[in-house]
């Protein structure tokens, strides 16, 4: 491809809403082009680079007996009727309706597509396990897009589906689709992915895995341990503090606290610390009111205990429903609350951490040296739920070796879950086992973002200069730069080494336009193509030519007879190991 022909300009300036390095050198470059908030076009070289990335992940899904089909963006809302997902998603699932009036919405996500495939094609042990993908665009009307590629509306997504008639079968296959994914994200260039445990959320399922591409962007949390033996995504990443249980209880006493209820005010007037102290917080759950009592130096984690309680959703509660069980808004303890639809959980910190400030349930008053099991009432202890509910800490022991965790942030390039019956069981996807009896499938789904893929790989291959593309993915594998094509024999030597290239098999970028070597290098540097060669009055005098690597590592020059054997061998030897 000649420069001079390329569709899509590189950007001087940086984008006002752009502030994360993909974001920016996407955009830059002349990759992508906003359309509308999260919503984007793809440019030639952008193009270029997604195609190779799902060139990728096709060969490791076929490598592992995946079968590609394509199925709607538009679907009926009476499949995720079926399934009970139509009502339970909130407002990210876009719905409408047709000119005749028929409910549909965009698939965000294709398990219910996918089972009534399964459904009208499957229907016998013989023909399981079966293993079906797609890559499809999807649609996710999110709030608040962000950060270019890595959150937006919409996008596209290689999403597999495995149907299975036993746990053992799921749990074998999920093992080796979770080594291919390992193997894609090496080939694709990734420096860092870690593979962590993962709460499904609304997917479902009992296990759930996310590669988590590490980059100081990343929405996502992650702990790991020093030697990575433990690997958590904040949600649901647990510690192992030991607690002073031998501690002799000191007196309960009552302190005047006058209009302070936060952690801090009511700590630093009694001079303690928050570790010192328990928090409570109300929320509701149905008809029933959660107390949730936690340490006050560590905060509470909504998802563990939305799973802990079974539900999907909880919502604050508020001060009429905190007074109807007998507690004070601000004030509150255990102490003395009414159990009638009330459901207790505690945290072990504030169980097992002994003498702590709690509320008094009195307006301005706190109690001082508070311990569990002598200042409840038995019937209290009995109905209270000891759990963990809070958010993981940097340097708190890992709960499996009692190594410190190390918090990292992470983009969230992948995920792969053990959905189990959850969609095959409610919209009736049964196959015949050996006996002609029938079962529900069992089901795994696996998940990668392409556009997501390609700017978070960005995030970690970059410089100050614009992005560093892994040879497996770069939009082209070698830049030309000609410098002052007008002088004596430029053009002729730049001319002849593009074809020279080209008959090899490389793929080439030439930059044909005649600019000065400072305008060409720039955009050479935002393009981040992987080698580079550079045409020069100076270089052919000597017959040579000045050779690159994008990433600094190698800088030399070549002679012009030998470059073109040079360069392709190294280009696809290194092809054959990305």
């Amino acid at each position: 491809m000649r420069m001079s022909k390329l569709v899509g300009r590189r950007i001087k300036e940086t984008p006002r809403d752009a502030t994360t390095p993909s974001h920016i050198y996407l955009i830059r470059g002349g990759y992508v082009r906003p359309v509308s908030a999260g919503i984007y076009s793809l440019l030639p070289l952008g193009k270029r680079i997604v195609s190779k990335i799902e060139a990728i992940i096709r060969e490791e899904m076929d490598a592992i007996q995946g079968q590609e089909v394509l199925m709607p963006v538009v679907l009926p809302s009476e499949l995720w009727e079926e399934s009970g997902r139509f009502e339970s998603v909130g407002d990210e699932l876009l719905r409408f309706k047709d000119r005749n009036d028929k409910q549909m919405l965009l698939g965000m996500t294709h398990e219910e597509a996918v089972v009534q495939l399964a459904r009208t094609e499957l229907n016998s042990y013989k023909q399981l396990p079966a293993m079906m993908y797609q890559i499809q665009t999807k649609y996710r009307d999110e709030a608040r897009p962000r950060a270019g590629l890595i959150r937006v509306r919409e996008f596209t997504m290689k999403d597999a589906y495995s149907f299975h008639e036993s746990q053992e079968c799921l749990e074998e296959y999920y093992s080796d689709c979770h080594e291919a994914y390992v193997r894609i994200f090496n080939r694709l260039g990734f420096r860092e992915v870690l593979s962590i445990k993962s709460d499904a959320g609304m997917m479902g399922g009992n296990v759930a895995h996310e590669f988590m591409a590490i980059a100081d962007c990343g929405e996502d949390t992650i702990f790991v341990n020093e030697d990575g033996s433990y690997k958590a995504n904040r949600e649901i990443a647990k510690s192992s503090l030991a607690y002073e249980t031998d501690s002799p209880h000191i007196e309960l006493e009552k302190k005047y606290t006058p209009d302070l209820k936060s952690i801090e005010e009511v700590t630093s007037f009694l001079n303690a610390k928050p570790e010192n102290s328990a928090k409570a917080v109300f929320y509701k759950s149905g008809d029933d009111v959660v107390f949730a009592v936690i340490r006050g130096d560590f905060e509470l984690n909504e998802i563990k205990l939305k799973n802990l309680l079974g539900v999907n959703e909880i919502e604050f509660a508020t001060d009429e429903d905190i007074t109807a069980i007998g507690s004070v808004p601000g004030f509150a303890s255990l102490k003395d609350i009414t159990l009638n639809n009330v459901k207790i959980v505690m945290d072990p910190s504030a169980r097992y951490s002994p003498n702590l400030i709690v509320g008094a349930n009195e307006a301005d008053y706190h109690f001082v040296n508070f311990n569990f099991e002598r200042d409840l009432s038995k019937e209290i202890q009995d109905a209270t739920i000891i759990a963990d509910i809070v958010n993981a800490r940097a340097g708190d022991p890992d709960p499996e070796f009692g190594k410190p965790l190390i918090l990292k942030k992470g983009i969230e390039v992948g995920n792969i879950f053990q959905l189990g019956t959850k969609y095959s069981g409610a919209m009736n996807a049964i196959f015949l086992d050996q006996n002609g009896k029938s079962n529900p499938m069992i089901m795994g789904c696996y998940g990668i973002g392409v556009g997501r893929s390609m700017a978070a790989i960005v995030e970690q291959c970059h410089d100050d200069w614009g992005p560093v593309w892994p040879i497996s993915i770069a939009p082209y594998q070698l830049q030309i730069n000609a410098l002052n094509l007008n002088k004596t024999g430029v053009k002729e030597v730049a001319e002849n080494l593009y074809k020279a290239f080209l008959t090899e098999g490389i793929e080439v970028l030439y930059d044909d336009r005649n600019e000065k070597a400072g305008f060409q290098f720039k955009d050479a540097d935002l393009i981040g193509i992987p080698y580079r060669i550079i045409v020069s009055p100076k270089t052919i005098a000597e017959n040579q030519v000045e050779f690159k690597k994008r990433d600094g590592s190698v800088k030399e020059m070549l002679s012009i007879s030998e470059v073109v054997t040079k360069l392709s061998t190294q280009i696809k030897e290194e092809l054959k190991k990305a």
